[in-house]
């Protein structure tokens, strides 16, 4: 009986992509988790440096040093471009189909109608010769993702001292019904009004128009989200096989809002300390199942190009990761990894597409190499492996590579 934990550090990737120079040129030269070493050198991650964060990095920096006693390997993102909700289906077992990449605009009018044709009051906000956005009843706007692959997601932003969590989420529903890019992202914040959305509507390439949303603070204070996607079958994905097999899932931080499950350990959230606390009582809690953690204020300070921040809540990881190694048993697995990167000092604000690390513990293993993957979905073909269910759409496991006697 044992745990199968995985810990997504959302956006920390270990170095661009091969294909980065011909499919995202503006991504060359990316590696978040060196450049945030480099920029931190005084940053305090004891745990990810034994379980072989210079291993995957590839290069020694003073004090960073490789671990001759790690387990680790690293992954290719198999999935289009560089995306938390593409990642983490991916993560879970399926490659999802490439997504429609549309400009808002090109949907602006028929959502307008959509929603107007439901009762909302909906008004264009723009010149004439620019990108639009939509407000809706004066306290929601949509608009293109800002923060991520230009054309794929699209934002519904809410003032939710205006508009409850649940209404906005109806707004979100609606919007999802009409429009066909990968997802239809819908969160909101407290302390905010129409006029901070406004005041941080920014148009790119006189192409996309959307609210900046760190900029608006929406982050701040009682964030709620829900990411809205299509293309996905959860039935072949490792969470749902565990549900059929009657083992414990649990999905906790932005996992919880991306991937199905039947069961009821689900824990959305977005502070970090709060999500490892949520953690640390599933591991208690469950004897044997699987065990998904993301982390998201790592890419939230991605996004806000913000290193200082991001070191911050890497330490705060650090600590609970040792923490949680400290009460693992003989039969567990843990994983830490990621689902693309962010590197904050790359000179703009969206992911990036790198390889992400794959930081294995098990209490008698050492000194394993699972080397470079080709898909993330190797992860959920490892599970099934291990709790002997049956395999999910893709991956392959390396299970045995962890086990297998030298």
């Amino acid at each position: 009986m044992g745990r199968f934990i995985v810990i997504v550090l959302d956006s920390f990737g270990v170095g661009a992509m091969d294909d980065v120079t011909e499919v995202r040129p503006e991504d060359e030269g990316s590696n978040t988790a060196l450049h945030i070493i480099e920029d931190k050198p005084s940053i305090k991650i004891p745990a990810l440096l034994s379980l072989g964060l210079i291993n995957a990095i590839g290069e020694e920096r003073e004090d960073f040093l490789i671990s001759e006693k790690a387990n680790w390997g690293k992954s290719k993102l198999s999935h289009q471009g560089a995306d938390s909700f593409l990642g983490h289906q991916e993560i879970m077992g399926t490659i999802p189909p490439v997504p429609f990449n549309e400009p808002f605009n090109t949907s602006i009018d028929k959502v307008k109608t959509h929603l107007t044709e439901q009762g909302y009051s909906v008004r264009k906000v723009g010149d004439q010769s620019e990108p639009n956005i939509l407000i809706v009843n004066e306290c929601v706007s949509i608009g293109d993702n800002l923060e991520t692959d230009l054309g794929q997601v699209y934002n519904v932003s809410g003032c939710l001292d205006l508009i409850s969590f649940e209404e906005l989420t109806e707004i979100g529903r609606k919007v999802r019904e009409v429009v066909k890019v990968s997802r239809v992202i819908t969160f909101g914040g407290e302390d905010i009004a129409l006029d901070n959305l406004l005041n941080a509507r920014k148009t790119i390439d006189q192409t996309y128009a959307g609210v900046d949303a760190p900029e608006s603070g929406v982050y701040n204070k009682g964030y709620q989200v829900i990411h809205l996607g299509y293309g996905i079958d959860p039935t072949v994905q490792i969470p749902s096989i565990l549900d059929e097999a009657g083992i414990d899932v649990s999905l906790i931080g932005k996992v919880a809002d991306i991937v199905q499950t039947r069961s009821k350990r689900v824990f959305p959230g977005v502070d970090s300390q709060e999500l490892f606390d949520h953690l640390s009582d599933q591991v208690e809690a469950i004897d044997h199942g699987f065990i998904c953690l993301n982390i998201q204020e790592t890419d939230l300070a991605g996004h806000a190009e913000d290193v200082d921040k991001y070191a911050d809540r890497l330490a705060v990881s650090d600590r609970n990761i040792s923490q949680l190694i400290e009460i693992l048993n003989e039969d567990d697995i843990l994983i830490v990894m990621a689902d693309h990167g962010n590197d904050p000092t790359i000179g703009h604000s969206q992911h990036t597409r790198e390889n992400v690390p794959l930081l294995i513990y098990s209490k008698y293993i050492q000194g394993k190499t699972v080397g470079l993957r080709e898909t993330m979905s190797d992860i959920a073909a490892t599970a099934a492996e291990y709790f002997k269910v049956k395999k999910p759409a893709n991956g392959t496991s390396f299970l045995n590579e962890l086990f297998e006697t030298d």
